[in-house]
């Protein structure tokens, strides 16, 4: 398998060869993904099903569901069939579509996660000017604009990856076909328009982010301002969870992008990889849920309990 084009198929690196520790992880990344998609299931169909929750930040919830949806769905089941037929094997194709709609998803999770904290700003900081600037037609275009824009980027770091020339064998140290690690089995003199690639997309989430932080200063300053008590906590219950979530999004995957792999060791890299691609599914319906009585109350209708 020197090239590309005699290469059939990735060799994932699995959690452990013993037998008992693969049913256990096979088991254990069950339970993670039917959280997930309970969870994301339960938000989607709340907002959903809910006119009361008819407004941009849920409709803009609803859609981070789906992509949440989508972005577990990509690496973990296939991960768990590996672990539970005792085999490490992922062909060509299936690396291919992995990359492409894991870079899809994580584009437009950030995108949405982008577009939620400016609506947490017109709605604090211009309250008068939000039904105007948040109008349903501007939130429809957001929302295509952040699937879109997930597409398009897939398709040409995608394409960027895969026109490399791999000739470092076919092992991937990792539990899905992540870019970083693919790298490592492309040729010394054919990689590094990739790397500066995900250098500059690194540079360009990360502006995002301070941006991101920028905003949520003004937020905080407005929010201090605010007379009764209930309000400001009713405006931080809003937009901390929110922080939380971008801030632990963000932070594990330019480490997981932008760390040296040569020097990382396995170990380090298979719990980032879990960090950023398994986690956030995870959690984002239980911190958007935990603090929100308007998600409480419908989830309580949803499901008739009182």
């Amino acid at each position: 398998m020197s090239n590309r084009t005699t290469m059939t198929e990735f060799l994932l690196l699995g959690f452990s060869d013993v037998r008992e520790l693969q049913i256990l992880h096979f088991v254990g990344f069950l339970v993670m993904y039917l959280a997930a998609l309970v969870g994301n299931l339960l938000i989607f169909m709340a907002i959903a099903f809910d006119h009361h929750l008819h407004i941009p930040m849920y409709f803009f919830l609803m859609n981070l569901s789906i992509v949440d949806l989508g972005f577990i769905s990509v690496t973990v089941p296939k991960s768990m069939a590996n672990s539970l037929m005792n085999t490490r094997s992922i062909s060509y194709a299936g690396c291919i579509a992995q990359v492409f709609f894991l870079l899809s998803f994580v584009t437009a999770d950030f995108s949405l996660l982008i577009i939620m904290a400016y609506d947490r700003y017109v709605a604090i900081c211009q309250p008068l000017h939000y039904d105007t600037m948040m109008n349903r037609r501007a939130c429809v275009q957001m929302a295509t604009g952040a699937w879109i824009s997930g597409i398009l980027y897939s398709v040409l770091h995608t394409g960027n990856t895969f026109a490399l020339t791999f000739c470092g064998g076919n092992m991937v140290d990792q539990f899905f076909c992540e870019i970083p690690q693919l790298l490592k089995l492309a040729c010394s003199d054919s990689y590094l328009g990739e790397v500066g690639v995900i250098a500059f997309s690194a540079c360009l989430v990360l502006g995002c982010f301070v941006f991101m932080i920028v905003s949520y200063v003004q937020i905080f300053k407005s929010v201090l301002r605010i007379p009764s008590e209930q309000g400001r906590h009713k405006a931080f219950s809003t937009c901390l969870p929110h922080l939380t979530v971008v801030s632990l999004f963000v932070c594990t995957c330019i480490f997981a992008y932008m760390k040296h792999t040569s020097s990382s060791t396995c170990a380090l890299d298979l719990v980032v990889a879990v960090l950023y691609s398994v986690l956030p599914p995870i959690v984002n319906p239980i911190i958007y849920s935990m603090r929100n009585k308007e998600i409480k109350a419908a989830l309580k209708r949803l499901t008739g309990c009182r």
